[in-house]
C-alpha cells in the first residue's frame, strides 16, 4: 500500500478527532467564558458598585458610570469567545444603537442576546427577569445600573416611560423569554404597551443563532457539534399607528401581532439568504 493511499484512508479518522478535539475544545472555551463571566458578576457588584457610590452622589452619573463599565466588559466577554473560537458573530448597521431615547425590541433566540444590545447601546436600559436582581451572579450589575425589573407590568410601564423621557434608551424582549427554536417569534403586549404610551418609535433588532444554543432547551454545556455564528441585524425603525380612534387595548394588540409577523418574515428570509434551497 502507498504513503498516499494510506494517507486517503486515514483522513476519516483524522477528521473524526479533529473534530471531536475542536467540539472539547469549544466546550472548555465555552466554560472558561462563563466562570469568567460569573467571577466578573460578583467583582461588580462587590468591589465596583461600592466605589461608584462613594465617588458619585448622584444616581444617574453613578448609574451611567456603571453601565459604561458594563458595556466596556461585555464587549471584551464577546471578544474572548470569540479568540476562544466559541463562536462568531456578525454586526449589521449597529451605529444606529447609538442614537439616545431608543425603545430597542429584539427577539431573544439565545442566552447571551442581552450581552450584545448592552455590549454596543450606549447608557442603555434593560427590562431584566426579577430574579436577576437576586442571583448573586447578576444582582450587583443589575442594581448598579438600575436596569428595570419585570416584577410588577404596571411598574414596568412607569419606569420605562421615565428612562426614555431622560434620553436613555431601553432594550426589551417582547416574548418574555427566550425562543424556542424552529417555533414562530409570539410577542407579548408590554413592548407594543410602552411604545403607544410613551410615543416613541420602535427600532427592531433581529438575532439569528445557529446552530441553536443557550436557549432554554440548549444549556451551556450543550455544545454544538460546529461553531455558534451569531447575526445582529438593527433594522429601519417601525413607526407607530397613527390611528387614534381604536382604544388603546386594541391598537396595543394589533401592533403586537404585527410586530411579530414582521419579525418571523425577517428571520424567514434571512434564513432562506443564509441557506438558499437548491434548484431543482
Amino acid at each position: 500500500m502507498s504513503s498516499s493511499t494510506l494517507r486517503h484512508s486515514n483522513s476519516p479518522a483524522r477528521t473524526w478527532i479533529s473534530r471531536h478535539l475542536n467540539r472539547g475544545w469549544r466546550a472548555l472555551g465555552t466554560l472558561f467564558s462563563f466562570t469568567l463571566f460569573g467571577c466578573g458578576g460578583l467583582v461588580i457588584g462587590l468591589l465596583a458598585a461600592p466605589m461608584l457610590n462613594v465617588l458619585y452622589r448622584e444616581p444617574r452619573k453613578r448609574q451611567h458610570t456603571a453601565r459604561r463599565l458594563i458595556a466596556f466588559s461585555f464587549r471584551g466577554f464577546l471578544m474572548l469567545m470569540r479568540g476562544l473560537g466559541v463562536l462568531e458573530y456578525r454586526l449589521s448597521h449597529v451605529s444606529r444603537l447609538k442614537r439616545p431615547g431608543q425603545l430597542i425590541l429584539a427577539n431573544h433566540p439565545s442566552l447571551i442576546d442581552v450581552i450584545f444590545l448592552l455590549a454596543y447601546t450606549p447608557n442603555a436600559d434593560c427590562v431584566v427577569k426579577g430574579k436577576l436582581a437576586t442571583n448573586p451572579f447578576t444582582r450587583g450589575p443589575v442594581r448598579a445600573a438600575g436596569y428595570i425589573t419585570n416584577q410588577d407590568p404596571q411598574d414596568v410601564l412607569e419606569a420605562a416611560g421615565h428612562s426614555l423621557a431622560q434620553g436613555h434608551s431601553l432594550i426589551l424582549f417582547p416574548e418574555g423569554t427566550r425562543t424556542t427554536p424552529q417555533r414562530p417569534i409570539k410577542f407579548r403586549r408590554g413592548g407594543a404597551n410602552i411604545a403607544l404610551r410613551i410615543g416613541t418609535p420602535i427600532t427592531p433588532v433581529l438575532i439569528l443563532c445557529a446552530p441553536p444554543t443557550l436557549s432554554k432547551e440548549h444549556p451551556w454545556y450543550h455544545v454544538p457539534a460546529r461553531k455558534v455564528e451569531i447575526e445582529l441585524h438593527v433594522l429601519d425603525d417601525i413607526p407607530l399607528p397613527t390611528d387614534k380612534q381604536q382604544p388603546m387595548a386594541q391598537t396595543a394588540r394589533r401592533l403586537t401581532h404585527q410586530l411579530s409577523d414582521y419579525f418571523n418574515q425577517e428571520l424567514e428570509q434571512r434564513r432562506h439568504e443564509r441557506n438558499p434551497r437548491p434548484v431543482a
